[in-house]
């Protein structure tokens, strides 16, 4: 994906496997750079993706970021080789331990994460897109959860895949390890957008340039509910809403922006 940045960085091992882009609103690209391997969600890559998110959690400067991946897959899972060369327990709880922070961090960083999907997203390269807030993805993009094809079951991409759509076409892609399209992904609610190969930075950056027009502030605060009430009753759902947009509408952002209103111009954020 190319950006007009500021600073592009790679993270670690064996040349590159992550780059870091940053541009100068502080948006920043993580792009997997490991296609020949399928860009796979080795111990590697994710110590690199979990650096980086951590860099970004910690900008106060960041607005928006996007994972990318360079190839023709988005990201193919986790590395089967690296774990079946270890077939060790207490391995394995580890390597699964780390994967769920990973997702999480994703889940709690402050600004939206949005996937640019370019090519197969499968078993915990689907649980990415589907842990990402926003996903983009070309109509040439096939998505599956098929470790079942392997006598492993993907339960933890079962998590965030069950929390996207219905629980029976997610339970079906679970059972079978059949994939599904680009179309069908927008169907089910995997991913938000379906366009041509060409159109996809396009379309991305358009979805970025959206969010960077919004105050970071009110976004922070949205993100963080939006999420807190989908796992609690509606009674508490409305407690946690109401006491957010109480303090989202005390908040500076927002008095700006109602009288912004009111005067009939633009809000100066």
């Amino acid at each position: 994906m190319t950006t007009a940045t500021d600073t592009t960085t790679a993270f670690d091992i064996q040349g590159q496997l992550l780059l870091r882009a940053i541009d100068a609103r502080g948006v920043y690209t993580l792009t997997l750079n490991a296609p020949r391997s399928f860009n796979v969600l080795s111990e590697a890559m994710m110590g690199a993706l979990q650096a980086a998110l951590d860099a970004v959690a910690a900008d106060p400067q960041a607005r928006a970021v996007v994972i990318a991946a360079n190839g023709r897959a988005f990201c193919a899972g986790h590395d089967l080789k690296e774990m079946k060369a270890r077939p060790e327990l207490a391995y394995y709880q580890a390597l699964f331990a780390t994967c769920s922070k990973l997702m999480m961090s994703i889940r709690k960083l402050e600004v939206p994460v949005i996937a640019r999907v370019q090519g197969l997203a499968t078993a915990a390269g689907c649980q990415m897109v589907a842990q990402c807030d926003l996903a983009v993805a070309v109509q040439a993009a096939t998505f599956g959860v098929n470790g079942i094809d392997v006598g492993l079951f993907c339960a933890t991409p079962s998590v965030a895949l069950s929390r996207n759509m219905l629980p029976k076409q997610a339970m079906e892609m679970l059972l079978t390890g059949d994939f599904i399209s680009a179309d069908e992904a927008k169907t089910r609610g995997l991913v938000n957008r379906v366009v041509a190969a060409e159109a996809l930075d396009a379309e991305v950056a358009a979805l970025v340039d959206r969010i960077v027009a919004k105050p970071r502030e009110a976004i922070a605060m949205g993100k963080a509910l939006f999420y807190r009430q989908l796992e609690t009753g509606m009674e508490s759902a409305y407690q946690l809403a109401g006491q957010t947009m109480a303090c989202n509408m005390a908040h500076d952002v927002a008095q700006e922006g109602v009288q912004a209103f009111i005067e009939k111009r633009a809000p100066n954020w």
